[in-house]
């Protein structure tokens, strides 16, 4: 049945970059990993693989491509994916990282978004390999009865140990009654595919819990849960969300998803080598030794990773030109590629400044600038070295007192004197 190896070799794709998969490897449950393995490998039968989407926003964002890098994983493996589209539990949302209740999309929104998902996600999957499911298949058809007879299988105890219910309910913040049937719907699921393994967030532990749950309920083995790390966005901070303005989306233009990636600390290049790659753990721990003993710079690296990211989503052709257009970038500023990155708080006591009031335009205080990003070391000192005409912003000189953002732009490039640092912004 594999088409990769050994179960060890299995487990060594499956498990890269995993946070944390239940029931752990020294558990004594039948149904652990590596025993589902090798009974799959005797069998010749496949494991059924399974991660869910609701369609709550039209395009998919390299946050969501853990999970499905990870289908494709299974896939090579010979294994069973299951691509589910939650049109049905989308009209209700999930309410995962949520302090307040979501706004209810319409029927027409949720089926346009399913249509653009269903595009999106064979840019990593194999279409013909792949088994594409909706949730209404069995949801719509539960009625009146079948849902009470679900929801009787949970206390309401049980659902506010449930972190994001909890701290409302303490916040005496508004939980509707419908937000707590997800966990138990999302757990149907599981059910009604009869899964091995369910892949999700570490923010979901309690949703995959409850399929275990259920399907030990209906006599089945309880699947396997392995959750991936919540990967952070271009701030660093936040989860990557399109809301917070921090995502980058899979359907972006190359040049634009390359200057993205090239935006991001060094220290989170790891993370997306190790979420958004097929390259060996083993391969990634190299390059890092190699980049610690001065072999490799981490610029390198960090090119090399968006180079291969823009390759999977568009071509290597794409990839190739986003290159030399980002690197013709700099040459033209006259700044060095390999500047350090400083975080600068967006929002920062004294930085901005409304250049316009009637439009809302905003501008940074330059010399508060320069003392945030550590050129200066005191307002009195910036002010005098633009004064003397010795900042560069981007390559060109300015000794402007304001600067509005749209000179800056997203990732600015500072000068004075021989330092210079390129500025991230933190909302």
């Amino acid at each position: 049945m594999s088409t990769f190896g050994s179960v060890d070799e299995q487990l060594d794709l499956i498990t890269k970059g995993a946070a944390e998969i239940i029931p752990p490897a020294a558990a004594s449950d039948a149904a652990a990993l590596r025993a589902r393995l090798q009974k799959s490998v005797e069998t010749g039968v496949p494991m059924r693989i399974k991660a869910g989407f609701d369609p709550t926003a039209p395009d998919l964002h390299l946050g969501h491509t853990v999970l499905i890098r990870k289908l494709r994983h299974f896939q090579q493996l010979g294994h069973t994916v299951i691509f589910l589209i939650g049109d049905a539990t989308a009209l209700i949302g999930d309410p995962t990282g949520k302090n307040v209740t979501r706004k209810p999309l319409s029927r027409e929104e949720i089926d346009r978004n399913a249509e653009t998902y269903k595009e999106q996600v064979f840019k990593i999957l194999d279409p013909e390999k792949t088994e594409v499911r909706y949730n209404s298949e069995w949801l719509d058809k539960l009625g009146f009865e079948g849902m009470i007879r679900l929801a009787a299988k949970a206390t309401l105890s049980q659902m506010l140990e449930r972190d994001e219910f909890h701290k409302r309910f303490k916040a005496e913040e508004p939980i509707s009654v419908h937000e707590m049937l997800y966990p138990l719907v999302q757990g149907y699921d599981s059910v009604m595919l009869e899964c091995d393994v369910e892949l999700g967030g570490t923010d979901q532990r309690f949703n995959l819990m409850r399929g275990r749950d259920l399907q030990r309920d209906a006599g089945q083995p309880p699947q396997i849960i392995l959750m991936t790390p919540i990967l952070e966005g271009l701030d660093g901070v936040q989860k990557m969300s399109k809301s917070l303005g921090n995502a980058i989306g899979i359907q972006e233009p190359p040049g634009e998803m390359y200057g993205k990636l090239m935006s991001i600390s060094d220290e989170l290049m790891w993370k997306y080598w190790l979420l958004l790659t097929d390259l060996p753990k083993r391969e990634i721990e190299g390059m890092q030794s190699a980049v610690m003993l001065g072999k490799l710079h981490p610029m390198q690296a960090k090119k090399n990773l968006a180079w291969g990211i823009v390759r999977d989503f568009h071509s290597a052709a794409a990839a190739d030109a986003a290159a030399e257009s980002w690197a013709k970038q700099f040459q033209q500023r006259g700044v060095a590629e390999d500047v350090p990155v400083v975080q600068v708080a967006m929002h920062a006591e004294g930085l901005m400044h409304i250049s316009d009031a009637a439009t809302g335009a905003r501008s940074v205080r330059a010399a508060t600038l320069l003392v945030m990003t550590g050129l200066a070391s005191s307002s009195g000192e910036a002010t005098r070295k633009l004064n003397e005409n010795a900042v560069s912003i981007n390559g060109t000189k300015s000794n402007q007192r304001f600067v509005s953002l749209d000179v800056l732009g997203d990732s600015p490039v500072l000068r004075l004197g021989k330092k210079s640092v390129r500025v991230k912004w933190i909302e």
